[in-house]
């Protein structure tokens, strides 16, 4: 059930995909003064060494980070992704990776809050040693959890502010989590419906996945859906093609972005003549209350 570490994936074309999304949304956020919340319901370590072993066993990032960083002319979207890895490698080689919590953390200002959940027992340790070096800014507002988020953080929404984005970015080790995250998600559309909601999710060949497709596709909200492929499914039917987000109440400013992103990142990162992108949309009319009817003066 522990198997799964994030740093076996970090900085991979998924990665580029959902981090630059998120980077965005939080930059879209940030633009009003009114606090809001992060909740992470699946944080990983939040900060990875891609010259450490795990980064190493599968060397994803060369098939990532490492073509973005060496293509040229990239949309603003990843330019601002790309500087947030420069955040943390101040002599120019990218051996530091943010993760998502990473990400949000350095997003956060006095007002906002943050609240990450990582159940694995050995992740857990390692978030709360890297959230440590940030946490001095204003650790009143820095929660940290060692359970799992799906159960536990619905009872943070909404928070006071009625601002807040959850990031859902689970291992999918078991073919249990498809479902775990849509019943997550539309528990928390109930308690919080106003919310920008990211779920990611992998591309590969399970029944699972094209059924919470069609179940995110039917979801009453506003909402935009991408995806990103970077080759053909394997003929074996095993292994990652690619990777999609479905995001609730996205920012207004994100479709033209991704328009705009998603070619640039489908050649950059494409593998074979597999690779492709799709962006849906959807937009929830908006029901008005119906005025109170005035009585005809007599």
């Amino acid at each position: 059930m522990f198997s799964y570490r994030h740093a076996f994936h970090a900085a991979n074309h998924a990665d580029v995909l959902k981090h630059s999304l998120y980077l965005h949304i939080l930059d879209y956020y940030k633009q009003k003064d009114t606090a809001f919340s992060i909740i992470d319901t699946h944080a990983g370590a939040g900060l990875y060494d891609l010259e450490a072993e795990w980064a190493q066993t599968k060397l994803e990032c060369e098939q990532g980070l490492d073509l973005v960083i060496q293509s040229e002319r990239p949309p603003p979207m990843i330019s601002r992704y790309l500087d947030a890895v420069a955040a943390l490698n101040s002599d120019g080689i990218a051996r530091y990776y943010p993760g998502s919590p990473w990400l949000g953390l350095t997003s956060l200002r006095e007002q906002d809050f943050f609240h990450g959940f990582e159940l694995h027992p050995n992740e857990f340790p390692a978030l709360r040693q890297n959230v440590s070096q940030l946490s001095r800014r204003n650790p009143r507002r820095i929660k940290l959890y060692n359970t799992d988020g799906f159960n536990d953080s619905l009872r943070l929404m909404p928070p006071p502010s009625r601002r807040g984005i959850v990031m859902m970015d689970p291992s999918y080790e078991a073919k249990t989590d498809y479902k775990k995250a849509l019943q997550y998600l539309e528990d928390c559309l109930k308690k919080f419906p106003q919310c920008c909601f990211i779920l990611w999710y992998p591309l590969v060949q399970r029944q699972e996945v094209r059924m919470l497709q069609k179940q995110l596709n039917a979801l009453p909200a506003t909402w935009i859906h991408i995806s990103l492929t970077v080759k053909k499914p394997s003929a074996d039917g095993f292994g990652l093609h690619g990777s999609a987000m479905f995001i609730v109440n996205p920012p207004w400013t994100l479709s033209t972005d991704a328009k705009a992103t998603l070619p640039w990142l489908r050649d950059t990162l494409a593998q074979d003549e597999g690779a492709s992108f799709h962006i849906n949309e959807h937009e929830e009319p908006t029901v008005r209350k119906s005025s109170k009817k005035t009585k005809a003066r007599t």
